[in-house]
């Protein structure tokens, strides 16, 4: 396998599952060092040891990445643990299937918390040290950030916000050396996914324009396209959504 990331440190949220774990698996394997972080511990650790046992180096962390405190913290550790920053992945995602009339306060404070808070939060706290080093954040954010979706309302209005986020740094930063992108996934094979619910009455027209097949990606596919945004091979690429949805968004 292509080592693009050799002596590269990645720090990967939602490492524990579905497309972060996939992506800091492929990281690891192809060089990089790399702070596996999620709010479930238990999987973040997993991963990394998945890596390590592959004769790869990475350590874990569990972490809220709602809470501005705990990502400052986060980057300073993987700092502390790797000596500097290079890729920042923001995969973690919270979502889910909800009528409108249904959303609850709660709900959306949740949903802006980890989809848009935690992105910033990050990103701001990792920004010397991708300046420092000419770094990449890769965001992922999803077909919703690129397209309305029905009983998605809070979702699709989180995802919209990312994609805002990452145009602004992409220009800000673009000509101090630090690319930022997102991946926006269509529908995924993945723990998150399977957990969404269709609303009772749901009109499945509105639900069928969610994808444009009749089958998901895996993680691994979503994976390949954020390991090419944060590489080299993508230097020329920066404030780009790349889709990765079997053409949804371009029905």
């Amino acid at each position: 396998m292509t080592r693009r990331f050799e002596s590269r440190v990645a720090l990967i949220t939602g490492a524990a599952s579905g497309i972060g774990r996939a992506t800091a698996l492929r990281m690891g394997a192809e060089g990089a060092r790399v702070l596996c972080a999620d709010i479930d511990g238990a999987g973040a650790h997993a991963a990394a040891g998945s890596i390590r046992a592959a004769g790869g180096a990475a350590q874990a962390a569990a972490v809220d990445i709602g809470d501005p405190a705990r990502c400052r913290a986060l980057v300073a550790e993987t700092v502390a643990a790797f000596g500097g920053l290079d890729i920042l992945c923001n995969i973690a995602g919270f979502g889910g299937l909800k009528a409108l009339a249904d959303e609850t306060p709660e709900g959306w404070q949740r949903m802006f918390a980890v989809n848009v808070h935690g992105p910033f939060y990050l990103s701001q706290a990792a920004l010397p040290h991708l300046l420092a080093r000419r770094g990449t954040i890769v965001n992922v954010a999803s077909t919703a950030g690129l397209m309305g979706q029905a009983y998605m309302a809070a979702y699709t209005a989180s995802k919209h916000a990312l994609v805002g986020l990452t145009k602004s740094m992409a220009v800000e930063f673009g000509r101090q050396g630090l690319r930022v992108n997102a991946v926006c996934p269509g529908g995924t094979a993945t723990p998150f996914l399977q957990a969404f619910v269709v609303p009772a009455g749901a009109d499945p027209e509105l639900i069928a324009r969610l994808s444009l097949r009749p089958d998901y990606a895996m993680p691994e596919h979503i994976a390949s396209m954020i390991c090419f945004a944060a590489s080299a091979e993508a230097e020329f690429v920066n404030g780009a959504l790349l889709s990765v949805d079997g053409g949804t968004v371009a029905a």
